[in-house]
């Protein structure tokens, strides 16, 4: 591999390109926004603001829409999915999954479930 090639590996890397393109590519095809320069620009203010704690960070979902997915993975109803459930909601979001240590018979609650899915997303803004 070149050693251009590398240094713009790295740089991207380093900056976590890829995942804020692919957040901000997500929020464009959710939101469908007529004018998509201008809703980048905002949205990018909205991390800008939520880095210096003046607002929130913009989420792709809402808590109906992580009480929606829950429910899809709680198919039997029980309350609770398992670890491996979770991790893959996680992946499918393009979040994080590289601290999870959870016991593969560990039950993830709805609360659980809430509370870890807004700290990944508040993470994947935060880098």
């Amino acid at each position: 591999m070149a050693a251009g090639e590398e240094q713009s590996r790295e740089y991207l890397r380093r900056h976590r390109l890829p995942e804020l393109l692919h957040r901000l590519g997500a929020l464009l095809l959710f939101h469908r926004p007529e004018r998509p320069r201008e809703f980048l620009i905002q949205v990018l203010e909205r991390v800008k603001a939520g880095r210096r704690a003046e607002g929130e960070y913009p989420f792709l979902m809402d808590e109906a829409n992580v009480d929606a997915m829950f429910s899809l993975l709680d198919v039997l109803g029980q309350g609770y999915i398992r670890p491996a459930q979770y991790r893959e909601a996680l992946k499918t979001l393009g979040l994080s999954t590289e601290d999870l240590e959870p016991e593969d018979n560990e039950i993830i609650t709805l609360d659980v479930f809430k509370e870890g899915m807004k700290k990944k997303m508040l993470e994947s803004w935060s880098v």
